[in-house]
C-alpha cells in the first residue's frame, strides 16, 4: 500500500520526486501557469539569479528551513514547490488559515516514517505562517532541529513581527520583492502564447496598450496579472472575421477597474508608504510626497494618522525654521476631523506642500533629546534657589544654599530690551544651537547676543 502513496497536495510519488500538479480545464490561469521549473521562474533576480544566496543553496542542496516573505503575487507558494522539485524531496503543503497542530503533527509523522523507512527528505511548506499563533509555530522547533522536515514558510508580513523568535532563528528568511512590468510583460506573453497552460489554442491577440495597462495596474502581482487576463479572454467573444480573441485597452480597462495597491493596514505597505512620505517631506520633494499622500489615500489609509504625522513632521523637521508650518499642519488636523473625505485631501495636500517647500531645522527635536536624555541617564539636578516658587522662599528653605552666591530672581522685564543675564540652569548646559535656516536664522542671533551678554556678566562678576 505504501507503494502507492500519492501526497494530494503536492503530487509527490512515493520515491520522493515532487510533481507539477496535473492541469485540468477548471484551473485558473495562475495556477496552470504556474513555473515547471526553475528557469520559467520569473522575477527574483536578486535572491535567484546565478551565483545568489537562494540559488547556490538549491543547486548543492544545502539549507534547513527558509521563510520568504513579499506582498501576494509574487512567486512564494511557486518557488517552495519548485525548490522541492530540485531537490527531489516529498512535498506537503499547509495553510496557516486552515491548519492546526493536529495537522502539523500527522505531517511530521508522515515525514518521520519516509524518512526511517525509506530515508526521503519532506519538505513542509506552510503558507501564510503568520497566521499560525505561538503554539502552533512552536510545535514546528523541535522537528525542524531534528531534520524531520526541510522547513518552508511563507507571509505577506514582517517575519521579525509576525513570527516567533525561535522559528525565525532557525530559518533563513529571503524577501520576495513586486515582480517588474518587464517580468510581469513575459509573463503575460507566455499566458497568449502556451498552447496547453494558456491561451495558445483560442488565437488570443492582446492589444500593446492593453497589454501594458494590465502590467501596470496589477501594481508587480503576478496573480491579479493572469486572473484580470483569463476574465478579458473568457468573456471576450472571437471576431467573426479574423476568428481570433481581440483584447484591446477597454477590454482591458474592464478587466481591472481599480489598481490593485500593495498597502495593508498593518504590515510594511502601511509603514513602508508613510515613512516614504515622511521621508519627501523632510527631503523637500513636494512632487513625491503628493504621491504619496495619493496612495495612503487611495488605498484608503486613515486621514488621522496621516494628519497626526504631518503634525509631528512639522515640529521634527521644520521647526523653528519656520514655526507657522506647526500652525499650518494644525489647521489640516482640525480641517480634517471637520469635513471628512473626499474632500480631507485638498489641506492635507496643502500642509504637506507647506512642509516639503518650507526651510527645514531639527534643532528642537534634537535639543529636546539630549535634555531628556540627560535626564533619563545622568544626574538629577536641582531647581537653582533664585528659580524656585515663592512658597519655599517664605519657608526659608533656600537660606543659605550650598554654592549659591545670588537667590534673588531677576525679573527680564524690568530690563528695556527684555534681557537680564543671569543663570537658569546649573553647569551651562547646551541642548538648543540654532541651524542657519530660515527663521531660526534670526533666533540664533538673538541668542548669541544673550549668550554674550551672560558671559559678559560672568567676567565682571569673578573676582
Amino acid at each position: 500500500m505504501d507503494d502507492l502513496f500519492i501526497d494530494e497536495a503536492s503530487g509527490s510519488d512515493s520515491k520522493g520526486n515532487s510533481e507539477m500538479p496535473r492541469l485540468s480545464p477548471t484551473m485558473p490561469l495562475a495556477a496552470r501557469m504556474r513555473p515547471r521549473d526553475l528557469s520559467e521562474y520569473v522575477g527574483q533576480s536578486h535572491i535567484l539569479g546565478e551565483g545568489k544566496l537562494l540559488r547556490r543553496a538549491i543547486e548543492a542542496d544545502r539549507f534547513t528551513s527558509l521563510i520568504f516573505y513579499g506582498p501576494p503575487g509574487v512567486g512564494k507558494t511557486s518557488l517552495a514547490e519548485l525548490i522541492a522539485q530540485r531537490t527531489e524531496s516529498r512535498f506537503i503543503n499547509l495553510s496557516g488559515v486552515e491548519s492546526n497542530v493536529a495537522e502539523i503533527r500527522k505531517a511530521v509523522e508522515t515525514a518521520r516514517q519516509f524518512q526511517r523507512t525509506r530515508g526521503e527528505i519532506t519538505t513542509l511548506f506552510v503558507d501564510e505562517i503568520h497566521r499560525f499563533n505561538k503554539s502552533q509555530q512552536d510545535v514546528l522547533l523541535p522537528h525542524i532541529e531534528r531534520g524531520t522536515v526541510r522547513f518552508i514558510g511563507a507571509t505577506t508580513h514582517n517575519p521579525c513581527f509576525y513570527v516567533n523568535s525561535p522559528l525565525t532563528s532557525r530559518s533563513q528568511v529571503f524577501q520576495l520583492e513586486p515582480l517588474s512590468e518587464e517580468d510581469l510583460s513575459k509573463l503575460l506573453q507566455s499566458a497568449v502564447e502556451d498552447p496547453e497552460r494558456g491561451f495558445g489554442k483560442k488565437a488570443v491577440h492582446i492589444h500593446e496598450d492593453a497589454a501594458r495597462h494590465l502590467v501596470r495596474m496589477c501594481d508587480g502581482d503576478a496573480r491579479k496579472l493572469l486572473t484580470s487576463f483569463e476574465l478579458a479572454v473568457l468573456t471576450t467573444e472571437t471576431n467573426e472575421e479574423s476568428g481570433e480573441i481581440l483584447i484591446d485597452l477597454p477590454v482591458s480597462e474592464d478587466s481591472i477597474q481599480k489598481k490593485t495597491v500593495v498597502y495593508d493596514a498593518d504590515g510594511d505597505g502601511h509603514y513602508d508608504t508613510i515613512s516614504a512620505f515622511i521621508k519627501s517631506m523632510r527631503g523637500c520633494d513636494p512632487d513625491a510626497t503628493l504621491y504619496w499622500l495619493a496612495k495612503m489615500l487611495h488605498a484608503g489609509e486613515d486621514i488621522r494618522f496621516i494628519a497626526r504625522r504631518i503634525v509631528i513632521a512639522a515640529s521634527e523637521d521644520v521647526g523653528m525654521a519656520d514655526s507657522n508650518a506647526l500652525r499650518v499642519a494644525v489647521a489640516a488636523q482640525q480641517a480634517v476631523e471637520f469635513i471628512g473625505m473626499p474632500e480631507a485631501r485638498i489641506p492635507l495636500a496643502h500642509a504637506a506642500g507647506y512642509l516639503a517647500t518650507a526651510p527645514k531645522s531639527n534643532r528642537a527635536y534634537t535639543g529636546i533629546n539630549a535634555a531628556m536624555k540627560d535626564v533619563a541617564e545622568g544626574r538629577t539636578l536641582a531647581v537653582p534657589p533664585h528659580l524656585r516658587t515663592t512658597t519655599r522662599k517664605k519657608l526659608g528653605i533656600e537660606s543659605g544654599a550650598v554654592g549659591s552666591k545670588d537667590t534673588t530672581y531677576l525679573y527680564g522685564h524690568d530690563c528695556e530690551d527684555g534681557y537680564i543675564p543671569q543663570s537658569y540652569l546649573p553647569e551651562g548646559r547646551v541642548y538648543y544651537e540654532p541651524s542657519n535656516r530660515g527663521m531660526e536664522k534670526r533666533v540664533g542671533e538673538r541668542l548669541d547676543h544673550w549668550r554674550s551678554q551672560f558671559e559678559a556678566g560672568k567676567d565682571q562678576s569673578e573676582p
